[in-house]
């Protein structure tokens, strides 16, 4: 839909503002608002924070999601009296770090030094909006090359959009209502992306340890994370499949004079992933060197690579398929290669069978209390469940066409949510600076909804 526009314009003299409607003004932020840095009471006295306790907010806890900001720290009454506070409706401006997060509180709060607060005497929300808007300009005004940083006197000269008061006030009561609209339609595509997920996995899971034949007789597979599978497949320990196997060495075998930029690959926890192997930022040891002193640690083309070592964000357990044209190539420590009998077992279905098994059952097995981690000699005693090599590859067939359908959902779902993010900056960036006219719209949704992915 498009939107009315002003009956007249002029230059703000601001670029990032453009024209603006003829009665709007452009002031620095310093001459709208009063700035408030924040401040980090002396974290090694303990006694200064509290579980529950005055608000004292952080840039990981503004979300951008035209939500009130709220904090998921507290500070002490001793704490709280050696920080500033802020009212409610108080407009927060990262300027540390992630320049330009903006947020607005809904009571009393503080703020750690990395977060300045901008008490506007106007209509708080519009403000609020106009410094998403402001973003880049944000942005481009802080200093610094490894940590950026906005300091009040150059976030107070940064120029702000000010129409009269009642008018700042239908602008954001637009925003409001549009931007609720677009993040509901975001929020359906975030779940659908979720559900295919869990389908995605779900249909995984059951082809690599159930088959694709519902009527085939089952029986107990002896392990808890593999219950029952086809009578037919035959259940044994993952090193009776393998006619090598290996891990990465441990100790101060390799040092830093032997990286180069080229040379023997070596394969690292942050490259297996349940997805598949990923290269990112790859690293190298001088080929000599891997040549003499490594080379039982080798990996090529099509050993099953296994994550021995898991955190938080990344299980331990998780298995993928060494890509064509690694070599030359070694496993570092904690990294697990096994070179599997190709007579009676291929590496994608095992991978795929311990990717569900490192969901399934991986805490059983791992230990460590920070980071979970699995042995290779217990590695080697896994159960899996082969079925015949050519049912292994029927499996994996399957899995593959299905999880690309399931991917093309999810890949569409997610254009769909970067179209509406466009089109709600978009819209504020238009509504704050003048570019349509918001004051007299209806209620009525002005949003048109997209087409379901």
């Amino acid at each position: 839909m498009s939107f009315p526009r002003y009956p007249e314009y002029k230059d703000s003299g601001v670029e990032w503002l453009g024209e603006v409607p003829a009665h709007w003004r452009a002031s620095a932020l310093r001459h709208l608002a009063t700035l408030v840095t924040g401040i980090t009471p002396p974290t090694d006295e303990h006694e200064n924070y509290d579980h529950f306790g005055f608000p004292w907010i952080r840039p990981e806890d503004i979300n951008e999601q035209n939500k009130a900001t709220t904090a998921s720290k507290f500070l002490s009454d001793k704490g709280a009296r050696l920080v500033r506070k802020i009212p409610a409706e108080s407009v927060l401006i990262c300027c540390i770090g992630t320049i330009g997060k903006v947020g607005i509180t809904n009571c009393i709060a503080s703020t750690n030094q990395q977060v300045t607060a901008a008490l506007f005497a106007g209509c708080k929300k519009f403000f609020y909006y106009s410094a998403i808007a402001a973003r880049a300009e944000l942005e481009t005004a802080s200093t610094g090359n490894v940590l950026r940083i906005l300091n009040s006197e150059r976030l107070g000269r940064i120029v702000f959009p000010e129409p009269p008061e009642p008018e700042q006030s239908s602008i954001a009561a637009f925003l409001d209502r549009e931007t609720t609209k677009i993040d509901a339609l975001v929020a359906e595509q975030q779940n659908l992306i979720a559900l295919l997920k869990e389908k995605r996995q779900a249909l995984i899971s059951h082809a690599v340890t159930k088959g694709l034949d519902p009527d085939v007789p089952m029986k107990d597979s002896g392990a808890a994370w593999l219950g029952e599978v086809p009578a037919h497949w035959v259940v044994l320990m993952l090193s009776r499949v393998a006619s090598e196997r290996c891990d990465g060495p441990f100790g101060s075998g390799i040092k830093s004079e032997h990286y180069t930029d080229s040379g023997a690959l070596v394969v690292r926890l942050q490259n297996i992933r349940s997805r598949g192997f990923y290269v990112g930022e790859p690293a190298f040891l001088e080929l000599e060197y891997f040549e003499q002193e490594l080379k039982r640690h080798e990996v090529v083309s099509g050993d099953l690579l296994i994550a021995g070592l898991g955190d938080e964000n990344n299980i331990v357990g998780r298995a993928c398929v060494a890509p064509d044209g690694i070599s030359p190539a070694l496993v570092k420590a904690d990294c697990f290669r096994f070179r599997l009998n190709e007579d009676v077992a291929t590496s994608g279905f095992v991978a795929a069978q311990l990717n569900v098994s490192a969901v399934a059952d991986a805490g059983r097995l791992a230990n460590g209390s920070t980071r979970s981690r699995i042995p290779l000699s217990v590695m080697a005693t896994r159960l899996i469940a082969l079925p015949p090599l050519a049912e292994q590859f029927e499996i994996i067939a399957f899995v593959e066409r299905e999880r690309s359908a399931i991917d093309e959902l999810v890949n569409e779902a997610d254009a769909t949510i970067a179209l509406l993010q466009e089109r709600r900056t978009a819209l504020i960036s238009a509504a704050v600076t003048g570019k349509i006219d918001v004051r007299h719209l209806s209620v009525a949704s002005t949003v048109p909804t997209p087409e379901p992915a």
